[in-house]
């Protein structure tokens, strides 16, 4: 069952209840690359939504991590099907289905085979990924599940792409556990008539 509207703790603001600080955020997030993709709660009128809703209670923090969150999702040097995997695994480890709601189908959109987000949605290792994708994939689960990774992992990362290619991977894992406390302490509702993909790892 989806979470009901009403049962979130961070309820919606009303575009004329904003701060000028929070109608700041607003304005940066609806003029910035988000507002391009129809996917966003930015390219939407009205209240702005998802994570973004709950950010506003803390205006300074707030805008700094949307502007983190810009810089991580459209200034990556990996590809954005790579990006949006990582994005997946980190929904997928927090339980965070808006966040899984609204990255699984960019990540099919970037090219990502169903049946490999759908293993990782289940908690399975996908079979079938590419070179790309399984060091991806490596390098975030052991992220989530080791707090770090491996020397042999590390050089493989560092080989194939990089001391930036090694940051910008780690930082779009921790962005998005970020978001992903931000959503499930919110307990932000899916969109009406749709049904959560993640059910709780071990259940």
């Amino acid at each position: 069952m989806t979470t009901p509207a009403a049962d979130r703790r961070f309820p919606v603001i009303p575009e004329d209840k904003l701060t000028p600080e929070q109608r700041a955020i607003v304005d940066n997030i609806r003029s910035g690359p988000r507002s391009k993709l129809p996917t966003s709660s930015a390219s939407k009128p009205g209240p702005i939504g998802g994570p973004f809703n709950v950010m506003l209670r803390s205006p300074g923090i707030g805008m700094l991590i949307q502007k983190l969150g810009g810089e991580i999702r459209f200034n990556s040097v990996l590809s954005g099907k790579l990006n949006e995997l990582a994005i997946i695994i980190t929904a997928r480890q927090h339980t965070a289905n808006y966040e899984w709601h609204s990255h699984c189908k960019l990540a099919l959109q970037g090219g990502l085979d169903p049946a490999i987000a759908q293993a990782i949605a289940e908690g399975r290792e996908p079979v079938g990924m590419d070179a790309d994708e399984t060091l991806i994939y490596e390098f975030s689960r052991s992220l989530h599940q080791n707090h770090g990774v491996s020397d042999e992992l590390y050089k493989r990362m560092f080989d194939r792409f990089g001391e930036r290619g090694v940051v910008d991977l780690i930082a779009v894992n921790g962005y998005y556990t970020l978001i992903s406390f931000l959503l499930n302490v919110d307990k932000t509702p899916l969109p009406a008539g749709v049904e959560p993909a993640l059910k709780p790892l071990g259940k």
